[in-house]
């Protein structure tokens, strides 16, 4: 299973640990990833993703599971979020005619 965000795309960053005597070794900034059921809308259920912590805040900050699909670029989704988008878009289709 991939360190990746499946909404944000966030993934592992590089950089330093820096001791006080200034010695530079690799290190490894991993994203903190959690295993969540979001509820959508449209859809009626719940939806197992695998998002960070701050994606989980940006999903409350706009308004819901759907809300924030909706405004997501297709690019960073995964491809579990991505056919989701779909089902969400399609059943509001739906529901408007």
């Amino acid at each position: 299973m991939s360190r990746r965000c499946e909404l944000t795309g966030k993934g592992p960053m590089t950089g330093n640990n820096v001791s006080h005597a200034k010695n530079r070794t690799r290190r490894r900034f991993l994203p903190n990833l959690n295993d969540v059921t979001l509820q959508s809308e449209a859809l009626g259920r719940g939806v197992k993703l695998r998002i960070s912590a701050a994606a989980l805040r940006s999903v409350d900050h706009r308004g819901g599971l759907d809300a924030f699909l909706a405004k997501a670029k297709d690019e960073e989704l995964s491809p579990n979020a991505l056919k989701v988008k779909k089902e969400i878009a399609k059943a509001a289709a739906a529901s408007a005619v």
